[in-house]
């Protein structure tokens, strides 16, 4: 299952990006205090000249025979550290031209670490690519067992198909999404905001809600066969599937019509968005439950092989279940805490926090 512990989402911001992101905050908080200045003092600009966005820097307001000078923009460590400054003078006829040009004044940093987390990307989109592409394979290879073979149908196997599927979905969901940023090299992935990239992000997040859904799943049902021996089992399984599909599709139903609501910009894919919550919280409480599901189940399974009337042979199959127990309940919370750890981002350079 190694679908299960690589990265879902690799929800780091690609080196190329980071640049183009950084310039676009610094512009939009230069643009919100331009309009600042004209809604406050709309006349001020008649003795000088107004705040300016050259598209690097924000040039502050003013008076006519000031000298306004700046220094090479910091946007990542992507220009060496000069002591050279750019100026420009405030006349009657408005801003003069940068002196010096941007191209003489500040040098590119040829031997930053920008190239390094390039080639660490790609390196890391290789290895998540090749092991969603082997988890699939085996995926689908045990979907065909348990389908093919009438002996394999129960009620238990039926809950791991489903669970196989809900895998599957994740990993068709990475390619999806790579394909559609990444895909056509003239395209400005960073900036997209197509219907399209909106929709391969919501596919994607429904899949990975939906994984751990019917993680939860299983673990309500070790639980149920543990605790209620004598139920018949299929009357919960209605209840199986809207917990593992129907309660994803809510969630991812409404984080869209919050994202289009009051944020509707990019391709929905930027991780330090308070409206992410709408998706981490159901996950984590999957988790919490599952955590807990799996403490109970231990207690019960120590009780059981400690019990003096049960035979030697069900203490065995006991001490199985519990076995397989310990490694099962907790995959997904390591998967989780390796996907969402700031440890785990800061390591691809993160200016954000998927899967």
């Amino acid at each position: 299952m190694s679908l299960c512990f690589l990265p879902s989402q690799v929800s780091c911001t690609h080196p190329e990006c980071a640049l183009v992101l950084h310039v676009l905050e610094q512009g939009a908080q230069c643009y919100k205090k331009i309009k600042e200045e004209n809604s406050s003092s709309p006349n001020t600009t008649n003795g000088g000249c107004s705040t300016e966005w050259d598209g690097i820097n924000c040039w502050n307001s003013a008076s006519i025979g000031q000298t306004v000078m700046v220094s090479c923009p910091d946007s990542l460590d992507m220009f060496l550290s000069s002591k050279v400054v750019i100026s420009r003078n405030c006349t009657e006829n408005g801003w003069t031209p940068h002196s010096p040009p941007y191209y003489k004044a500040c040098v590119f940093n040829g031997n930053n670490e920008t190239e390094e987390k390039r080639e660490y990307f790609h390196t890391v989109k290789i290895l998540y690519t090749c092991g969603y592409a082997a988890s699939l394979s085996a995926l689908i290879t045990a979907i065909s067992i348990f389908s093919l073979f009438r002996k394999l149908h129960c009620p238990r196997n039926f809950i791991h198909v489903n669970l196989f599927i809900s895998f599957i979905l994740r990993g068709i969901a990475v390619f999806v999404k790579d394909a559609v940023l990444f895909a056509d090299e003239d395209v400005d992935h960073c900036t997209m905001s197509s219907v399209g990239c909106k929709a391969a992000m919501v596919f994607l997040q429904y899949s990975i809600v939906a994984n751990f859904s019917w993680l939860l799943v299983e673990g309500m049902y070790l639980h149920t066969l543990l605790t209620l021996t004598f139920t018949y089992q299929r009357k919960y399984f209605w209840w199986y599937i809207v917990i593992g599909w129907g309660a994803p599709a809510l969630t991812v139903s409404i984080w869209i019509k919050t994202r289009i609501q009051f944020d509707d910009t990019g391709c929905w894919d930027d991780y330090d968005n308070i409206y992410w919550w709408i998706i981490k919280t159901p996950i984590l409480l999957a988790i919490l439950i599952n955590f807990i599901i799996f403490l109970n189940v231990i207690r019960i399974l120590i009780q059981k092989i400690r019990c003096p009337d049960i035979s030697k042979n069900y203490k065995q199959q006991y001490m199985r279940l519990a076995k397989s127990t310990l490694l099962l309940i907790p995959s997904p919370c390591l998967g989780f805490i390796t996907l969402y750890s700031p440890s785990f981002q800061s390591t691809l350079g993160l200016g954000e926090n998927v899967l």
